[in-house]
C-alpha cells in the first residue's frame, strides 16, 4: 500500500508525531513534489506517489527516537503497517546523505546500506536537506550545518550534483524559484 496524503498524516497521528514533525514532513513533501513534477515534465519516470508518501512519512520515526536511528525506526513502523517497500526504503535511506554499511556499524545501526539509490529515495533525501523545521532554505545551509558538525559533505554534494545532471537543471534553484512564485 502506498499511503495517500491523508493516510500518511493518519499514521503520524497514530504514532503521536508532534506538530513540528508533521509540519516539517509536509514542507519536505512540497519540495519533493516540485522536483518529481519537473522530472515528469522532462519525460523521466518517477513514482510521484512514492515520493509524496515517502516525504510525508520520512520522519515518522522521530515520534519514537530523535537520533540518527529515526530513519530505521520509522521504516520498521510503516513496514508493520503494510506500507509498500518502496516507501519503507525512502524512509530508511533519507538520513544525512545516506549511510554506508561501514558507517552504520560505527553509528550502532544494523549493518545495512542506507544510501539513497532510487530516484524517489534521492529526491526525498535532497528535499529533506532543503527544509529546516518547516522553512525552505538554500541547500548550502545544510552543507554548512554538516561542516559545523564535522560531517563529510562529499556524499551530500554528490547527491545534488547527480540530481542536477539527471534533471538537466539545478534542483535547488528550481525549488527556490517555485516556492518564491507561490508566496
Amino acid at each position: 500500500m502506498i499511503p495517500s496524503e491523508g493516510e500518511a498524516l493518519a499514521l503520524h497521528k497514530k504514532y503521536r508525531s508532534n506538530e513540528r514533525i508533521v509540519g516539517h514532513c509536509k514542507t519536505v513533501a512540497q519540495v519533493a513534489t516540485i522536483i518529481a513534477e519537473e522530472f515528469e515534465k522532462r519525460g523521466k519516470r518517477v513514482d510521484s506517489r512514492v515520493v509524496l508518501a515517502g516525504a510525508l512519512l520520512h520522519d515518522v520515526g522521530r515520534s519514537k527516537i530523535q537520533t540518527v536511528r529515526h530513519g530505521l525506526e520509522g521504516s520498521e513502523m510503516i513496514r508493520e503497517e503494510g506500507v509498500d517497500e518502496k516507501v519503507v526504503e525512502v524512509v530508511k535511506r533519507h538520513v544525512g546523505a545516506g549511510i554506508s554499511t561501514s558507517e552504520a556499524k560505527t553509528l550502532d545501526l544494523p549493518e545495512l546500506d542506507y544510501i539513497p539509490r532510487t530516484l524517489e529515495e534521492r529526491i526525498v533525501c535532497f528535499a529533506d536537506k532543503m527544509v529546516d523545521s518547516d522553512v525552505v532554505r538554500p541547500f548550502n545551509s545544510e552543507v554548512q550545518r554538516f561542516l559545523k558538525k564535522g560531517h563529510d559533505v562529499g556524499r551530500l554534494l554528490e547527491l545534488k550534483k547527480e540530481l542536477a545532471a539527471e534533471l538537466g537543471t539545478d534542483p535547488e534553484k528550481l525549488v527556490l524559484r517555485k516556492i518564491n512564485q507561490t508566496q
